[in-house]
């Protein structure tokens, strides 16, 4: 039945195995029908844009090469997933991506067979192939199963991929490593190996003399004696100096291509060549992002996840809405500042200049800004290097990619008590983007770090502060803030001082403790319960290491009830701070109340569903205080007699 849309192709496909027998012209159709179903998607909402229209053959070449109902397929970081997901039977769902309850905008093994891993993070594709093709090796009946990892030219410089080229080369395993070389990350490439793809990818001629070369040095005849080692050395030198993709073929990975990228049949070619290669291979592809949208081709940092918008028939696009003035917007205006205040301030990402709203920066900064490509572990042991040089380095990252760099937070910066400041964008529940990318562990971690201080803005106005005191710091400070509108709690706000929180009104039934930027629902649930006669008290807690302890001590002895409330994980976070410091000093605990993210991991959905799926909007502490009122046998202030 013909698809409404127009789609009549891709509405019959319900598994790869509905693309055996479409001709190289239906394969073609088959590829505008997908890249016109992800237009119509990003009428609608934000998603993963330019990245996904760049796969599309690829996808297709790759899934009627292979038969990935057995053999094994990994795409590294995920976002670039929707070309995939269209073909695996998820076409008719593929509306509700994205969406609270509608599928993931990343690999998602519970979605589909075919999805073996639930991908977020880049690097660790070219790893875990090698894995399941270790373990298939190991079980008989299973060595004929192949291995495909896709990981694109932008995750293609962290560490993890060169450990585990190196170990494929050592075990010799049959691997394929396709490098999506579309010349971008979310933001154009950095570094050397960024240049080194540019060198193979537009020397053709290079690459055409070099195979023809090397093929007529195979048939030159070697004679005895110094002639014969002399010769011998010359063809090996020849050999290698004109063979291209080198560093890789030195790991032990046969290096093919550059190969067309939007060319199903030279695509199919190639791939079918390597598909039986003894030992690891990495077949170069060359692709455009945003391919077939020339918008996205044009600008495809704008397109990587744009806003939604209206496309009209003569390709003029036009937003329906623009972004309204965020943390992150608030966070790059207090670094720039400060950068511009003091020489000794670094900026350093990795690879989210974009996301992080610091174009400002490196256009103004340019010596002072260090963008190292997606390699967050260089990119905080680089701020220890800097920091011990006398420097104030601010890393400015994500929350859950600063976990990638975990033991350097450990060793190279808290153990050696270096004046690093961690801005975390992201912290929290960021949305549609889904459990690989929410920020929920940074707190549960870094206070079990010596010399770490860990604080989190009560609102817009706080950052700005907070950024200054971690700049005056004498040790690493870490500042937490989510992917959300900026706003202002009305006070008069009360300057940074170490371990000190803001208390804004005190109350004798309840006082509720904010860590972050939940304390404008906590505002807004104080009003609710003290219309319903309790005194009701916020603190706007700033600190989770170290900790204010007189005012919490205050709390628990004089409140009926006290409710940590945060945007993070609940194992080890604030409210766990909270109780640890209770029990030591003899506190009852009886009368706490810990609110956060549960321990489970936290499925997409706009941020504002997930915090009332989780009660951690003014609802919810509402709800979560008449509970505990009830439990305790409160008595409101405005009840109780004076004796």
């Amino acid at each position: 039945m013909p698809d409404s849309a127009g789609r009549d192709i891709l509405a019959r496909i319900e598994s790869p195995r509905d693309l055996d027998g479409l001709s190289l012209d239906e394969l073609n159709q088959l590829a505008a029908e997908m890249r016109s179903a992800m237009c119509e998607l990003v009428t609608q909402r934000s998603a993963h844009f330019a990245s996904n229209l760049g796969v599309v053959e690829l996808c297709l070449a790759l899934h009627t090469t292979f038969d990935f109902s057995r053999d094994r397929l990994i795409w590294d970081t995920g976002h670039q997933v929707y070309p995939h997901k269209l073909i695996t039977g998820r076409y008719r769902d593929f509306a509700s991506i994205r969406t609270k309850g509608g599928l993931m905008g990343y690999p998602n093994p519970a979605e589909s067979p075919y999805d073996l891993f639930m991908t977020g993070h880049a690097g660790a594709s070219v790893a875990t192939v090698l894995g399941l093709k270790s373990g298939d090796d190991l079980q008989p009946g299973q060595e004929d199963r192949r291995a495909v990892a896709v990981i694109g030219d932008g995750a293609f410089p962290s560490g993890i991929v060169y450990e585990a080229l190196n170990n494929a080369g050592g075990l010799k395993k049959n691997l394929i490593v396709v490098l999506n070389d579309n010349k971008m990350s979310i933001c154009p490439r950095v570094g050397g190996l960024a240049e080194y793809l540019d060198r193979l990818r537009m020397n053709r001629r290079y690459v055409e003399f070099k195979g023809d070369v090397a093929r007529a040095l195979d048939h030159v005849p070697l004679v005895g004696g110094p002639l014969e080692r002399f010769l011998g050395q010359v063809k090996e030198s020849l050999k290698a100096g004109l063979r291209g993709g080198m560093l890789f073929e030195g790991l032990g990975a046969r290096y093919v291509g550059p190969v067309d990228g939007h060319n199903i049949a030279q695509l199919r070619k190639y791939l079918e060549l390597v598909k039986d290669v003894e030992g690891p291979v990495l077949l170069h592809v060359v692709t455009e992002k945003g391919h077939g949208f020339q918008p996205a081709t044009d600008d495809p940092v704008v397109y990587h996840a744009p806003a939604p918008f209206d496309r009209s028939l003569d390709g003029v696009v036009s937003f329906k809405s623009k972004s309204s003035r965020a943390f992150t917007h608030v966070a790059s205006e207090a670094l720039e500042d400060a950068m511009g205040r003091d020489e000794r301030v670094t900026a350093i990402t990795a690879a989210m200049c974009q996301g992080n709203k610091l174009e400002k920066i490196r256009d103004r900064f340019p010596r002072r800004f260090f963008d190292t490509g997606i390699c967050e572990s260089h990119a905080v042991a680089f701020a220890a290097g800097q920091a011990k040089s006398g420097l104030r380095p601010v890393v400015d990252i994500y929350s859950t990619f600063l976990q990638r760099s975990y033991d350097q937070v450990f060793q190279e910066v808290a153990l050696q008590n270096l004046p690093v400041t961690f801005l975390l964008d992201r912290a929290g529940l960021t949305g549609p983007d889904g459990p690989t990318h929410h920020g929920a562990f940074d707190v549960s971690y870094q206070r079990t770090f010596p010399n770490m201080t860990v604080v989190a803005p009560g609102d817009a106005s706080d950052l700005p502060l907070m950024l200054d005191y971690a700049l005056q710091a004498p040790g690493p400070v870490s500042i937490r803030y989510p992917k959300a509108k900026a706003f202002t709690v009305s006070r008069a706000t009360a300057p940074i001082e170490t371990g000190r929180s803001e208390v804004l009104d005190w109350g004798t039934d309840v006082v509720l403790l904010a860590f972050g930027t939940l304390l404008a629902e906590c505002v807004a649930a104080a009003q609710t319960l003290a219309s319903e006669g309790l005194s009701v008290g916020v603190v706007n807690a700033r600190f989770a290491k170290p900790l204010d302890t007189d005012v919490i001590r205050r709390a628990l002895e004089e409140a009926e009830v006290v409710v940590t409330v945060e945007e993070a994980a609940l194992a080890g976070g604030f409210g766990s701070a909270v109780a640890e410091y209770a029990v030591d000093a003899g506190l009852d605990t009886r009368r706490l109340v810990r609110l956060g993210i549960p321990d489970r991991f936290i499925e997409h959905g706009e941020r504002g569903e997930l915090l009332t799926e989780l009660g951690l909007d003014a609802a919810g502490i509402c709800r979560a205080v008449r509970e505990a009122s009830g439990r305790l046998d409160v008595v409101h202030a405005s009840d109780r007699r004076v004796s």
